[in-house]
């Protein structure tokens, strides 16, 4: 939903981050877009950092739908990514300094021959560039401050990983993964490389999809900045429901809906347990959680249309 009658933008701006721009830049740009744009201040925030080095699905919350940025930060990502074998950096990626070499290069039926270990349940040690925090302190500070950052291992989850180029130049392969979050595509690359009997780093990484979010709903750094210069923000926009594909929806009566505003309970309600999105005339008023007939607010939404 954009801005209507003054009122802050609510919806979902994919961005297509190019390599080179943070994260926390990408939502500075959304900021200075708007504001140029004469749109009302709003609040803005991502859903799921993606390293500079790395490209694609950015998804950005204007307005209401930040309150759903916790979830997005939650959900499964895609990514396409390529291994070179044969050198390890210290970031694990194009960025680092060489630390390790070796002239073990596996060939694609090797590659293929190990996958099967990282599917499914997995443990993985982050990589000492990241932004975690020990001690209090980032863990890529540390790093850059040439301290020894010992990380702990974490569970995570790989969905499904295959290759997904059919030939590439000799010493790299690139491969698609499908993960839980938390996952770090270049600890992934680095224990592949490990269990090949060589030594690796990520050359390109790009993300294909997070949570519901494809890249052909992407849009480039150049489509944005057309905002600043009077382009409509609502052409680009998706709506708030569109971050809550896998929720049913939960329809309401003017009566109900009103109740749920004010946070209030609703009972007797016939549909089975679980989360659910309350709308009133396909506008969104809430996620509910409902158990046993009653459905509770788990966090409410406060739309124009609603409003009114």
């Amino acid at each position: 939903m954009a801005e209507v009658q003054g009122i802050p933008a609510s919806g979902w701006l994919i961005l297509d981050k190019p390599r080179g721009l943070g994260s926390t830049q990408a939502v500075a740009a959304v900021k200075r877009n708007l504001r140029e744009g004469g749109y009302p201040k709003t609040k803005i925030g991502h859903g799921g950092t993606l390293d500079p080095l790395a490209e694609g699905v950015l998804p950005i919350a204007l307005g209401e739908v930040t309150k759903l940025a916790g979830r997005m930060l939650d959900a499964s990502k895609i990514y396409e990514f390529t291994i070179r074998f044969g050198e390890q950096t210290d970031t694990l990626d194009t960025e680092g300094e060489v630390v390790e070499t070796s002239d073990v290069q596996p060939t694609r039926d090797d590659v293929q021959g190990v996958l099967a270990r990282f599917t499914g349940a997995i443990e993985q040690v982050p990589p000492a560039y990241s932004a975690l925090k020990v001690d209090g302190k980032r863990a890529y500070d540390l790093a850059r401050a040439g301290e020894e950052v010992q990380l702990k291992k974490r569970a995570v989850t790989i969905h499904s990983l295959y290759i997904s180029e059919p030939s590439e130049p000799s010493g790299h392969v690139t491969l698609t993964a499908h993960v839980s979050k938390g996952t770090y595509i270049r600890s992934l690359a680095r224990d592949i490389a490990h269990a090949l009997g060589t030594c690796g780093h990520v050359t390109y990484l790009r993300r294909i999809k997070a949570g519901p979010f494809l890249e052909k709903q992407a849009i480039s750094l150049d489509k944005l900045n057309e905002i600043g210069k009077g382009a409509p923000l609502e052409e680009l926009l998706l709506p708030l429901e569109a971050g809550l594909d896998d929720i049913p929806a939960l329809k309401l009566d003017s009566v109900s809906a009103q109740a749920v505003r004010q946070g209030r309970v609703l009972t007797d309600m016939p549909n089975s347990d679980g989360l659910y999105c309350a709308i009133l005339d396909d506008v969104p008023v809430a996620l509910m959680e409902l158990k046993a007939g009653t459905a509770r607010v788990v966090r409410g939404f406060n739309l124009p249309d609603v409003a009114e």
